[in-house]
This record gives structure tokens, sequence and C-alpha cells, in this order.
């Protein structure tokens, strides 16, 4: 039985100004799944005027008393982590491990946010010589519009919403029309956990009926956006127009760049990860494996032998959406060279009825390819063999993309090296650790602001000087 859902709004669910709900497909079997609002303008001027009413008396509250609600969130998620991750499984397919992690960072944002708020959301005082006090206050935007997609829906929600409303914001969440049960309860758990009414709020629909009203409302002083290139120009237009910031993270085309020298290992199970977490539907995938000539081959048979052991549904889910399954097949096609494993569906058995693609690694690609330039968004891998550190460097920075790069190599001081020169917003070298506390976000077609970090948090926060003189005012 499908269930149809409401939006939230003002703390309790609202059903669609135009009586409509849009259906929603379970990628696993590709039969029909729950029903959500189809939300458009009218719907989202009710989403922000409850978000207007609500904002003040929250930004009143002190960095604590917020951060205090944010750790109940935490808790709430925590301890419904079994129903978030059903929601998400039926509309994404994503794998029990999967889902239990991206459950368990959702609630590591809040928790996070709420400690950093009450130190990092604080201003600082400026010396400035006797008889001044000059000091500066964080302030919230006030109402603030997120739009998500639906790669990674509960995760990516978290990951936004945690620091703005930190920082004192109320919030208008657009999530994918794809994916948005687990947002929706999410707000219910935010609701029970104390959050005031109309601090946060979700309407549900399509880019162009919700997603566009709510980048456009004059009310909406801050966005933030996840997706596609060609959505993020279009909203930078709009926000641009309104003279409103926008942080915006888009895709991606990363290297992985291994050396002879490297832990081989290492670098090859980085390589598979790159493949099977989330289908290699994550912005962040490095799905472009850059490796010195002399053991390209090596690493080639290494990391094609391992996904082959992939398991469906086990160890990777299927694509999310028919849309994106076409795409990636589009790709497929168009490859330059056969593939060394992969390369399609699965003709037969239980994953041939889904949205599932084989693991696909295609071997010493062209550089200017389509696939090896373009982000696929899929359980595709390329590789690309270099001769030395320079053209390794070039082959990296080779797209317009500038994401997330990962360099393995024995010699620490090359690894650096290269970090400082190639071009993308997170470097991680020798498996170095990129978690919620270090700043996210990319270069060049890759989007702009950060998300994660102390960054984010003053991402939703506008700076005031307050200048004061000491001295006694003179009378008339």
């Amino acid at each position: 039985m499908t269930t149809r859902h409401d939006h939230w709004i003002d703390g309790r669910p609202e059903p669609p100004h135009n009586g409509t709900w849009l259906p929603t497909l379970d990628p696993v079997t590709r039969l029909p799944g729950d029903r959500i609002a189809a939300g458009g303008p009218a719907d989202v001027e009710r989403a922000v005027r409850a978000a207007d009413r609500a904002r003040h008396d929250w930004a009143s509250l002190s960095p604590a008393g917020r951060g205090a609600v944010l750790h109940r969130i935490a808790d709430a998620i925590e301890a419904d982590a079994d129903t978030l991750m059903r929601l998400e499984r039926e509309c994404t397919g994503k794998v029990p491990a999967q889902l239990r992690l991206e459950a368990d960072m959702s609630a590591a944002y809040f928790r996070y946010y709420a400690g950093v708020v009450r130190a990092a959301g604080q201003g600082q005082v400026i010396e400035q010589g006797a008889g001044v006090h000059t000091y500066t206050r964080h302030e919230p935007y006030g109402v603030v519009g997120v739009i998500t997609p639906w790669n990674l829906p509960l995760n990516q929600a978290c990951r936004a919403l945690a620091p703005a409303l930190a920082m004192g914001n109320a919030v208008v969440a657009k999530p994918s029309e794809f994916t948005s049960a687990s947002t929706l309860h999410l707000a219910r758990l935010a609701t029970r956990a104390g959050l005031p009414d109309g601090v946060l709020n979700v309407v549900t629909g399509t880019g162009p009926d919700a997603g566009e009203a709510l980048a456009a409302h004059p009310d909406v002083r801050r966005l933030a956006f996840t997706g596609s290139v060609a959505t993020g120009r279009y909203l930078a237009g709009v926000a641009g127009g309104r003279l409103v910031p926008l942080t915006l993270e888009l895709g991606g085309k990363s290297p992985l760049v291994v050396f002879a020298d490297a832990d081989l290992d290492r670098a090859v199970a980085a390589a598979v990860t790159a493949v099977a977490a989330n289908s290699g539907q994550v912005c962040s995938a490095t799905a472009r494996l850059l490796v010195e000539e002399s053991v390209h081959d090596d690493v080639v048979d290494r990391v094609v032998t391992a996904v082959e052991k992939l398991r469906p549904g086990v160890d990777f889910g299927p694509l999310i959406t028919e849309a994106q399954y076409g795409r990636v097949l589009d790709f497929l096609a168009d490859a330059p060279v056969p593939p060394s494993t992969g390369g399609g569906p699965y003709p037969r058995g239980p994953e041939a009825r889904g949205l599932y693609i084989r693991p696909t690694v295609y071997a010493r690609v062209d550089p200017q390819a389509r696939i090896a330039r373009e982000e696929v968004f899929g359980p595709v891998l390329v590789t690309l063999p270099f001769r030395d550190e320079t053209e390794a460097l070039a082959l990296a920075n080779g797209t317009d993309y500038g994401l997330v790069a990962a360099v393995w190599t024995g010699d620490l001081a090359r690894g650096l090296r290269l970090a400082e020169r190639i071009e993308a917003g997170q470097v991680a070298v020798n498996g170095g650790p990129l978690t919620i506390e270090t700043p996210f976000g990319g270069y060049r077609h890759s989007g702009y602001g950060r998300e994660k970090g102390l960054a984010a948090l003053h991402e939703y926060a506008q700076l005031k000087t307050v200048s004061a003189s000491l001295d006694r005012p003179r009378r008339g």
C-alpha cells in the first residue's frame, strides 16, 4: 500500500494547494512507490510566511539554547534511525551499510553544530584603544531556502539544515521530488524534539514548480543548492538578480592519483569505493583513476578483480531514478574503448528488474573522451596512465570541475606539493580523512561557498560590526 506524504509547514502536515500528489518509484523493483505533495508557489508562500513568523523568536535564543534543541534533534534521529533508513531505502534502494552510514552522519551534523555554535557562533572584540568599544556580531539572514538532491537526501538535508538552524535562521527546504520522505520525517522529528513550529518547513514538488518559487521568493534572504551544474547556473542568475547569497555544491569528476611508490592495496580499495559507494552517485566520487604508467596495468587488474566481487543489493544498490539510469547507459554506449568489466545492466536475475548497472571499469581512456571529462554519476571508473608528476597534475586539472581529489604516494612531500597545485576544494593525501569538520565545496564548475566545518556555520550568518565611543556625550 502506498502512502501519500503532505508538506510539513508550521509544525504540521499540510496538503498541497493544488490537491495533487506526485508518484515515486522503487528503483529496486521499478514498482510504484509513495506519493508526495506536488508543491507550487502557493505552498511555498505558506511555508515562507510560517518561517518569517517563527524566525525572530528562534534567533533570539542564545547559541546554547539553540544548541540544546539541535542536540535533541540528533537524539531523535538516532532513536528513529530505523524509520529514516526504511523511508530512504524505499525511494533510493540503498544498501544497509550505506543507509546506516548516512543516518549516523545525519545525527552527527546536528550534534557538531549544536556544539560549535556556542564558540564559533560568537563575534569578537576588536581593540581600538581607550574610550572605544568595538565588536562584531554574527546575525542570521532570516528565512533560508535549501534545495537538496535525490542521491543523498537525508544526509545532504542535515548538512545544510544543521548550520542554518544553529545560526538562528528559519528554513524552507525543498527536497527532490524523487526522494522526499526522509526529509519530511526529519522535520516531524525536529518538531517533536522541541524545534518551534515554523522554524523548519518542507515543501515537496518539482524544481520548476516548487524550487523556482522558493528561489524567487522576495522574503527568502539566502539560498543553498546541491545538484546539477545547469540548475546551479540558473539559480545563480535568480539569486544574483535579487542580490541574495547562494551556496552551490554542483558536480564533480574527481581524480584519484596513484604513484608507483604508493600503498597500492589501499589505493585500489579507494578506487573500488568510488564505484561502489552509493553506486557512484556521489558528487565527490573519485571516478577518474590516474595511475603511473609503470604500475598502471597491475593496478587496473587489481581494481577489476575487486570490482567483480561486488554484490548487488549488498555492496551497492541501483541507480535511483529512471532518468539517471538512462543517462548512464548513454555514457556506456558512447565509451571509446571496451570495458574491462561491467558495461551495462544485468541480463538476468532480480537485478535485471531494477535500475541496476554492473560496476564498470574502462582502462586507458582518451583524456578528451566524454566519459573521461563529464560526470557520469554512476558505478563507472575510467583509468588514465601518466608518466610523471607534471603529466599527473595536468590530467588531474583536466576537466571543468574541481570538487575533490585524492593523491596516493610514498613521497609525502610530493603528495603535499600536488595538493597545493590541484584545483579542487578538498584534497586527500594517502587517505587523509575528509569529515564533518572539514570544509567542503568546489572550484570552477563544482560550485562555490562551503558546507561542513566552521565555514558552513558562517555561510549562514551576516557579520555586523558595532563601534561605540565610551566618552560621555556632551549636552546641548
